[in-house]
């Protein structure tokens, strides 16, 4: 196991790296993480609010360009 000691001596990049080996392992599985029932209650309401017509949503690259003006 890594110990945290090693972690905050990574740099930032190194540490992205470890996150996604580690996610990586996570979903060669991913019937092994329970999703909370929080989770999907959001999704549920979510996809409710899609049905009767009270949500909208956009195309992943519109949603990219929207997310993008935003952050700048």
């Amino acid at each position: 196991m890594i110990a945290q000691s090693e972690i905050r001596q990574m740099t930032l990049p190194e540490k992205f790296v470890l996150l996604e080996t580690v996610w990586a392992e996570i979903a060669i599985d991913p019937d092994q993480v329970e999703v909370p029932q929080w989770h999907k209650d959001v999704l549920d309401q979510r996809d409710l609010a899609l049905q009767e017509g009270r949500a909208t949503v956009l195309e992943w690259e519109e949603a990219k360009k929207q997310i993008d003006q935003a952050i700048r």
